[in-house]
């Protein structure tokens, strides 16, 4: 025993495999990865910065967008950069530090992400089923709070997950079978019994999936059946692309993160939960702000008004 923690302690240094390729195909991987990368910098920080700007954009609903575009910002950071400069590098070495560090911004800004997600639905759920009431419940103070909330959760679900790390020993091997530092892959290669991290990975991640995913179904059961009664063809037709955008945007997000929180782990689905992490680590932070922007007509018209500007000074 005192070999084993003798051993454990020399493993400061882990080995991130990344996602499988070929060899010849790693530039171009890379040159992709960081296209996307980009993107999603620009598109969630120019969605940020387009709220900000315009006062017809200060609203619950762009509160929580432009929120939702910081979070994902911050998990694609969180992740990205350190799987592209591994694809560049032959030993894609991770000190045990920076891999905790990984871990905890990971799952704060996925965990606050669920939390937002709900709340937005909470948010059209007011707005259709209660409009006249919606300027007395979906207050600023309340915004906030939400929002304070989200990111109370993220944090705090982190914490807890962060600190079951520190019981883990790593003896065997150093090589995590993945892209970036997650608690599943870290689990497999630990010489101590990972029994406890697990219960606590299905009790709280579980919890808050389950939570977050009845928040959204039931808002938008009262949204779809409130459209559903409303005679008038113009509303039906704007909740719908409002609410489609929004759904769109969860199901992209949670299909593959219950899949990999939910199933049974196993050492032969190494690679098939890479490819599903990409989804909510890599595609979803990308695609979010166009999906939120492109069929809102508001985003388009703030839009067109900022370049109409531009155009005019630069004349």
């Amino acid at each position: 025993e005192d070999l084993e923690m003798k051993n454990a302690t020399l493993l400061t240094q882990f080995v991130l495999t990344g996602l499988p390729y070929q060899l010849e195909w790693r530039i171009p991987i890379f040159l992709a990865f960081l296209a996307i990368y980009l993107i999603t910098l620009v598109g969630n920080l120019g969605l940020i910065i387009l709220i900000m700007k315009d006062p017809h954009l200060h609203t619950p609903m762009y509160f929580f967008l432009g929120n939702l575009a910081f979070v994902d910002t911050w998990l694609s950071s969180t992740v990205t950069p350190k799987m592209l400069v591994n694809l560049l590098d032959k030993y894609k070495m991770i000190y045990f530090p920076e891999c905790l560090i990984q871990f905890f911004s990971f799952v704060v800004s996925a965990t606050t992400e669920c939390f937002l997600l709900a709340a937005m639905a909470y948010d059209r759920y007011v707005a259709i089923c209660k409009p006249l009431l919606y300027p007395v419940i979906m207050t600023d103070r309340l915004c906030r709070q939400l929002l304070v909330l989200s990111f109370v959760g993220g944090f705090l679900h982190a914490l807890i997950h962060e600190s079951f790390l520190f019981r883990l020993t790593f003896c065997n091997s150093n090589i995590i079978h993945h892209f970036y530092c997650d608690i599943i892959p870290l689990t497999k290669i630990s010489c101590t019994n990972p029994a406890i991290n697990y219960l606590m990975v299905f009790i709280f991640s579980g919890s808050i999936q389950i939570f977050s995913i009845v928040t959204i179904l039931v808002s938008y059961t009262f949204v779809l059946l409130t459209v559903l009664k409303n005679k008038s063809e113009k509303c039906s037709s704007k909740a719908f692309s409002t609410c489609g955008a929004h759904l769109f945007s969860v199901s992209l997000y949670y299909g593959p993160l219950l899949f990999m929180y939910v199933h049974p782990t196993s050492s032969q689905a190494d690679d098939k939960d890479m490819i599903f992490s990409l989804f909510y680590t890599i595609l979803n932070p990308v695609l979010n702000p166009f999906i939120y922007s492109l069929r809102n007509r508001q985003v388009i018209e703030s839009l067109r008004k900022i370049f109409k500007i531009n155009a005019q000074i630069s004349y």
